[in-house]
């Protein structure tokens, strides 16, 4: 076996008397990909910045191989000193690095290098910072939530850049998918210690559970252990003549181990402040349009809202999502075009950007807006520091300042800020980056059991899978349409309708010699744009290329069925978990690029008719 590349141990740090790690452990080798998973505030960014070097523990062992590079992504990129993303970028390389490649990586995450770091979008920032660590290809890669504020092509592409480096890479990110994708091994932290699954994430939650299960029925024995010795001291015939020292001092020991447990944290308590009910019709949009120039953003879209739908908008950045969310929500008129609002609204929106947090203000004084120490949640006088309870902040922390919290807990307070307000529309712009996994689940119950409308933007794709009843994406030239569903849904129903197209196509085509004659005129008219000959080597062979991953991973998940497999044969049960996760990223990588290409093939078929 392989010595680690980066490895940590006994890792403990203490911040303002509360310990955050407790001999947490981290260990990382050659070519491994490890999702790090925690509630936020576990501690899991200071873990990374350990591994970094960036923070000292105040105890424990830190070692990395010295010959090895490391780089390291942070959620808050410094961009002091840099006027533009190439000084940037070109700062993150070692003296063996390739200075070549700043071109290509910034080209393939659609930049030119010359961009102004005071100008970039968000958007524009995380991928100007995912240049600066990839470009040099580093032996080890940590990477804090490299996907927030990135559009779905970009992630796509992330998650595929990373399945193809030979980095060790670990990874923080609230992106189920995207850590199902990417991750090999799970490394969970949880109350200051850090336990390993020799699985990718896809196996996490369910691993997470039994040990929570296992946890409490410990304490039910432990409970069960602690009454059967007090029944002893009190009844039983030695205990009367003469105290056992040993046992009473076992007693006293099992009763510090149940004062000890430190049980799971709480969930977050979220529920929308109830508003009165909206009308039937909550939004109706008709023929709108929006131009910026001489690009057209929105062309001709119409929707129909009703009470009780949950509609998701998708697509690249600079799509049009935020103009045609502004738009529906009465907050930017169309050039052309009209919308309807519908009667009884009283909308509650969430900024992408957190706008409205104030980094020097308290968390109480944010929440109340400044007026006292409660604040009317459904009707209700609640104290602030029960209602910050609810969504799992300290009662200490209510004089603290925003600063002092995590970009988790930030998402958190903006969250609790918005759901005490009376709405029965939501509308929420990226309302995932940041949060930990266990606040997305509530946030998604919230959703679900909301009885006004939700409009959300995100490019969350399990997310959206869990949400939305209807899914909105553009199509190029600010054509919008609407899929019924979530986000697998609309990419299943693309795929078809590309398939439907694509035969009606070759059975209408005209046969013979004078049509050949005749489409080559016509190309040649247009100058139409034509498939690569690789891409249509692609379209034709990718389907047959799907179809034997669909083979192998059927084979794999049989052996797998096997309940007596783990214990006859463990590293088999591995090498064939680990094989599974990869057919499976393959098989998904290979369906998305043939969808590309045939989204393509249609537009340029369009252009040509």
């Amino acid at each position: 076996m392989a010595p680690p590349l980066l490895n940590l141990e006994g890792i403990r740090l203490t911040f303002g008397g509360t310990p955050l790690f407790e001999g947490a452990s981290l260990t990382v080798g050659p070519g491994e990909r490890i999702a790090l998973v925690g509630r936020n505030g576990s501690g899991k960014s200071t873990l990374l910045k350990i591994a970094a070097g960036l923070v000292e523990p105040q105890e424990g062992e830190v070692f990395r191989q010295p010959a090895a590079t490391l780089r390291y992504l942070p959620q808050s990129p410094d961009w002091q000193g840099y006027a533009t993303v190439r000084a940037y970028v070109e700062a993150g390389l070692g003296p063996a690095d390739d200075i070549g490649r700043i071109s290509l990586v910034l080209d393939q995450l659609g930049l030119t290098g010359d961009e102004a770091p005071a100008t970039l979008s968000g958007g524009q920032a995380r991928r100007a910072a995912l240049a600066r660590v990839l470009a040099p290809e580093p032996d080890i890669l940590l990477l804090d939530e490299p996907t927030n504020h990135l559009d779905l092509t970009t992630i796509e592409w992330l998650e595929d850049e990373l399945i193809r480096s030979k980095s060790a890479i670990v990874v923080i990110s609230h992106d189920r998918r995207f850590l199902e994708r990417v991750s090999r091994t799970t490394v969970w932290l949880d109350r200051g210690i850090t336990r390993k699954l020799d699985r990718g994430f896809a196996h996490f939650e369910e691993w997470r559970d039994k040990l929570f299960e296992e946890e409490e029925r410990e304490q039910e024995r432990l409970k069960s252990r602690i009454a059967r010795e007090e029944h002893w001291l009190r009844y039983g015939v030695t205990a009367r003549r003469r105290r056992n020292v040993r046992r009473l001092a076992e007693l006293q020991a099992l009763r510090e181990r149940r004062r000890n447990y430190q049980a799971a944290e709480g969930l977050a308590t979220m529920a929308a402040s109830d508003a009165r009910l909206s009308g039937k019709l909550v939004i109706e949009g008709r023929n709108l349009e929006k131009r910026y120039g001489e690009l057209t953003v929105v062309r001709d879209f119409s929707t129909r809202i009703l009470r009780g739908d949950r509609l998701g908008i998708v697509g690249p950045n600079g799509a049009g999502k935020t103009t045609l969310l502004k738009m529906l929500t009465g907050q930017l008129e169309p050039d052309a075009g009209s919308v309807r609002l519908g009667a009884n609204l009283e909308i509650a929106t969430l900024d992408q950007n957190r706008a409205a947090l104030d980094r020097e203000e308290t968390l109480a004084h944010f929440l109340t807006d400044g007026r006292g120490e409660s604040l009317v949640v459904n009707g209700q006088e609640r104290h602030v520091v029960s209602y910050m309870k609810d969504f799992l902040f300290k009662p200490e922390q209510a004089r603290t300042p925003v600063r002092n919290l995590s970009g988790g807990e930030r998402a958190r307070l903006v969250l609790a800020r918005l759901l005490s307000r009376p709405a029965n529309l939501l509308v929420l712009d990226e309302p995932t980056n940041d949060l930990d996994m266990e606040t997305l689940d509530l946030l998604q119950e919230l959703i679900e059991g909301f009885p006004g409308t939700v409009i959300l933007v995100s490019h969350d794709r399990d997310f959206l899978d869990r949400t939305v009843t209807s899914t909105i994406a553009p199509e190029g030239d600010g054509r919008w349409i609407e899929y019924a569903g979530g986000f697998s849904d609309m990419m299943a129903q693309r795929k078809g309708e590309a398939l439907r197209r694509r035969e009606k196509s070759a059975g209408s085509a005209p046969r013979g010699e004078g049509a050949g004659r005749e489409a080559a005129q016509t190309d040649a008219r247009q100058g139409a744009r034509k498939l690569s000959y690789k891409q249509k080597y692609a379209l034709e062979t990718l389907p047959r290329r799907i179809e034997e991953l669909n083979g192998k991973i059927a084979l794999l998940e049989k052996k797998l069925a096997d309940t007596t497999l783990y214990a006859r044969d463990p590293d088999a049960f591995s090498r064939f978990t680990k094989e599974l996760d990869e057919k499976r990223a393959e098989r998904d990588r290979l369906e998305e690029e043939w969808l590309e290409l045939e989204i393509l093939r249609e537009e340029i078929e369009a252009g040509q008719a």
